[in-house]
């Protein structure tokens, strides 16, 4: 895979540790840093628990955990990389001098891509001597099962550098995109704030409950989205005429509902109305089992998805 045999991991949190364990069973070496105590114990523990479904979803040849090597120290961690993801803490000062130390340890040739949710890196690069190299590579939690990767270049961020950074997440099995244009939150997390923001006013509003709502998506349109995107079920929705058609017959109405969608702030009055609906929506259940059971879920519908060409 040109030459990428080893992969740095550079924080091991929920998505740091996600990461490893996908790139474990994608049959590379993965060299895996933190300086929290315990980190070690706490990533080998999170690599365990998720080989079961990324076994299930197929490994690649050679694929083991054993594979999985650990240093607390940045330098030891990153020796004989070709390829670093970094997950550490959303904070820029953290990782402006984060990256500076990488970018003065690694060969300006590795890639050194960013898990960052919302930083942009224009601003991280500017810490580095060689910020052609550095490039954002945003998953999707749970990292190690969900196919989308976010790829956006910096100002200072070479076209190749992109290019290969797409390369590399679609040749592991990825669905990277690339977002033309650097915005805070990138494109799945804007997408998702907005439709939070109305769901947190419904809630707020007493139009419907926190069960309510999730039904509503979970029952409704996610089956939909899961399936293809906003745009492709617009055009489905019109019939023969497609998306134009649905549009000139209920764009009016829909640029009615924007008018109309609600702008909450999350008060703690809000926070502690949406925790009470969440744990009423719980009640009787097991919280702990309801990861387990969607990555069940997610497993079969993405082997479904995998199994047609029919579909995006």
């Amino acid at each position: 895979m040109n030459g990428i045999t080893c992969i740095g991991v550079v924080g091991t949190g929920v998505i740091g540790a996600s990461w490893a364990a996908c790139f474990l069973a994608r049959g590379f070496d993965v060299s895996a840093t933190d300086p929290m105590p315990g980190a070690e114990d706490t990533l080998r523990a999170a690599v365990r628990a998720h080989w079961p479904i990324l076994a299930q979803m197929g490994l690649a040849e050679g694929a083991s955990p054993e594979r999985l090597r650990f240093s607390a120290d940045l330098k030891e961690a990153l020796t004989g990389v070709h390829f670093v993801q970094e997950s550490g803490p959303e904070r820029e000062d953290l990782k402006l001098a984060l990256f500076r130390e990488m970018d003065a340890l690694l060969p300006p040739s590795v890639i050194l891509a960013s898990s960052s949710s919302g930083l942009l890196m224009s601003r991280v690069q500017e810490a580095c001597a060689h910020p052609e190299r550095v490039v954002l590579g945003h998953p999707f939690n749970p990292p190690h099962m969900i196919p989308l990767v976010e790829v956006i270049g910096g100002a200072l961020t070479s076209v190749e550098t992109v290019e290969r950074t797409l390369a590399f997440y679609a040749a592991i099995g990825k669905r990277p995109i690339h977002v033309r244009k650097e915005v805070p939150g990138h494109i799945a997390n804007r997408l998702q704030a907005a439709l939070w923001r109305e769901a947190f006013h419904l809630v707020q509003e007493g139009v419907a409950t926190v069960a309510d709502v999730d039904t509503a998506i979970a029952c409704g349109p996610g089956l939909r989205w899961a399936l293809m995107g906003p745009f492709l079920n617009l055009h489905l929705s019109g019939g023969e005429g497609g998306i134009r058609h649905m549009l000139d017959h209920l764009g009016g109405p829909i640029e009615s509902w924007w008018a109309d969608l609600g702008t909450p702030a999350i008060t703690e009055a809000l926070k502690a109305q949406l925790a009470e609906g969440v744990a009423a929506a719980l009640a009787g259940r097991d919280g702990s089992q309801l990861a387990p059971a969607r990555d069940a879920l997610l497993a079969g519908l993405i082997e479904a998805k995998a199994g047609t060409d029919k579909l995006p």
